[in-house]
């Protein structure tokens, strides 16, 4: 079974610095973008930042020049550093990927979420 495991969550000052990990496992045949997205309490869930597999990145205009995305694609992991957090980027965040797994079918994972909660 295909799965997405995230860690790293938790509460930091404004200003402070977390980074989120999330490794895929199970029997995966190929991984294709991989992403974060969030949801605040009372909003939608967003996109936060992607990365397919050629390593190209993307960012919300929110979030530029302050996260980082990357992933190792040996471990099937993708990192979330997240630099000068401000309390609007309180949330609960969620890992996904499209993989494919050893049938060859191409399908979306979401991971279990973890809250970062910033003060002010």
């Amino acid at each position: 079974q295909v799965q997405l495991v995230e860690s790293g969550g938790g509460l930091v000052q404004a200003g402070g610095s977390l980074r989120l990990s999330c490794a895929a496992s199970g029997r995966i045949l190929r991984i294709a973008v991989m992403a974060w997205y969030r949801q605040a309490p009372g909003k939608q869930r967003e996109l936060v930042a992607t990365i397919p597999s050629d390593g190209g990145t993307n960012y919300a205009d929110s979030v530029k020049g302050r996260f980082t995305i990357s992933r190792d694609n040996a471990k099937n992991t993708v990192y979330l550093q997240m630099n000068s957090l401000k309390p609007e980027d309180t949330a609960v965040y969620y890992c996904y990927s499209n993989m494919a797994d050893y049938s060859g079918s191409y399908k979306s994972y979401w991971g279990q979420g973890t809250q970062v909660t910033v003060s002010s």
